[in-house]
């Protein structure tokens, strides 16, 4: 799978090109360099190459989907970003060499690829059933975690006396973020990828008021977690939606699907290469006839 589809469906480089020309992007004692002799050089390279794979594939995205990818979608998925990093956000922008606008065409571009997977497969009966099996809705969790597993054990025999979690969470959590909270953390379900899978396991197994009879070993440390609201999962036509959009969210983790949902793309978007030493930066999606000559 080529790096400019991973890189789309990722963390997305924005990357723009002067129109060639004899203006200067340098001066030097020895001589200036031009906007032709830096994109001559430029477009040589596999970077450069895969920049404008990205820009194209960026295009004709915008054109077929951008309709369906609302600014408050990317908005809301932004703001979701900067809560998980908390104060750690820009530091974490700038290891990344990359600011809030670009993480933002990041996430648009990733959104229009996903509704051009969402279009260009099919998903059947037998698909959504199977995604049933694993599915989880949104279940409330409180949560105290601890180093040690006598720590844990503590909890667990003071949760066994009538304390309440609360308080219990107060005085042995070492999560600064939840234990003034009652040790309560975001609603999440199976497609949650921050928690561990232990953790996510030991909660999914809890009815409503239940907590963790045992310490739950984390690789945070131990954790015990009580139940606060864990909807009933019904069928798998209740939740038709939710199962195609994780189906789809699995889709783009799939190079075949994406190499053949990108050619499909590409091949509506009609694209013509004028350069004529670019001509086939899109040989592995189109023909050679694909793209016009001028």
């Amino acid at each position: 799978m080529k790096k400019w589809l991973i890189v789309l469906a990722g963390v997305l480089m924005s990357f723009t090109l002067a129109a060639c020309g004899s203006k200067s992007v340098a001066t030097t004692n020895g001589g200036k360099i031009t906007e032709s002799a830096y994109y001559s050089s430029l477009k040589s390279t596999s970077s450069g190459k895969q920049v404008l794979q990205t820009m194209i594939l960026n295009k004709v995205l915008q054109k077929q989907y951008g309709s369906k990818v609302k600014d408050s979608k990317v908005n809301s998925d932004f703001n979701k970003y900067k809560k998980q990093y908390g104060s750690s956000f820009n530091a974490v922008l700038q290891q990344n060499s990359m600011t809030a606008s670009q993480l933002k065409d990041s996430i648009r571009s990733n959104l229009l690829l996903q509704e051009a997977v969402k279009d260009n497969i099919k998903i059947t009966d037998a698909q959504l059933k199977d995604q049933f099996k694993s599915y989880q809705p949104k279940v409330t969790v409180n949560q105290i975690l601890v180093s040690k597993k006598s720590t844990a054990e503590t909890v667990i025999k003071d949760l066994k006396a009538g304390k309440s979690f609360s308080s219990l969470a107060k005085k042995y959590s070492t999560d600064s973020a939840t234990k003034n909270k009652g040790g309560r953390i975001s609603p999440f379900d199976n497609t949650n990828t921050s928690l561990d899978t232990n953790f996510k396991t030991a909660a999914f197994k809890l009815k409503n008021g239940e907590y963790t009879k045992t310490p739950v070993k984390t690789q945070y440390g131990y954790q015990v977690i009580q139940m606060v609201n864990h909807p009933a999962k019904g069928t798998y036509k209740d939740h038709e939606s939710t199962l195609k959009d994780q189906i789809v969210s699995k889709k783009m983790s799939d190079s075949n699907t994406l190499h053949s949902v990108v050619s499909k793309v590409l091949k509506k978007g009609k694209v013509t290469i004028q350069d004529k030493d670019l001509q086939n930066v899109l040989s592995d999606y189109l023909s050679s006839s694909s793209s016009s000559k001028k």
